[in-house]
């Protein structure tokens, strides 16, 4: 998968887009991330019988993203990389309409996705590290510093904390700091 960031605009209308943003995050009924508003959704049954929309994570090394939800739809792209972590935001018959941290969104066949909870760190960020804690506290002790784009497995969420792991590391780190768990979700 090719990692992109959209240009960032400093014009005026970035002002008034991260300002309202902000009112958003404040009131409770946005998250924010990567310089863009993304609205929570209300949670629906699909024909599936699981709720849509819903975190997943591709199960194969190589996942063609199709631009209808047919083999007859050409190839948009292909994820190159299992474990990461998509979002179901519609469901025809076997495919699934999927969004990924960037905002992409195409059609994958059921079979090629894991309901194995996965998250990426910060991918939104170019540089920096978010802690990882020993306990769900920001004062526990720092267990390690993650990079952006760092592929973790997700044990369990509550109360803003998420218990992931990969490999050589385990801990806690903010949820607000995953794209692969809502804000407040909890995850056991």
């Amino acid at each position: 998968m090719t990692m992109r960031t959209a240009p960032r605009n400093t014009g005026p209308c970035s002002k008034l887009v991260r300002s309202l943003c902000l009112i958003a995050v404040l009131v409770g009924g946005a998250w924010f991330a990567s310089g863009s508003m993304a609205l929570a959704q209300s949670v629906t049954l699909g024909p599936s019988g699981f709720p849509v929309p819903r975190f997943v994570s591709l199960k194969s090394d190589r996942v063609n993203v199709r631009v209808g939800p047919t083999l007859e739809h050409r190839i948009g792209w292909t994820y190159l990389r299992s474990g990461l972590p998509v979002e179901i935001v519609q469901e025809f018959e076997n495919w699934r309409r999927i969004r990924d941290w960037q905002g992409e969104e195409g059609w994958v066949f059921h079979s090629l996705l894991s309901g194995r909870r996965t998250a990426l760190v910060t991918p939104w960020e170019k540089t920096g590290t978010t802690p990882l804690r020993s306990d769900p506290r920001s004062d526990a002790r720092l267990s390690a510093e993650l990079a952006p784009n760092v592929l973790v497995n997700v044990g369990s969420c509550r109360e803003g904390w998420c218990r992931v792991s990969g490999s050589g590391f385990s801990g806690w780190i903010d949820q607000t700091r995953l794209f692969g768990v809502y804000p407040d979700e909890t995850v056991e």
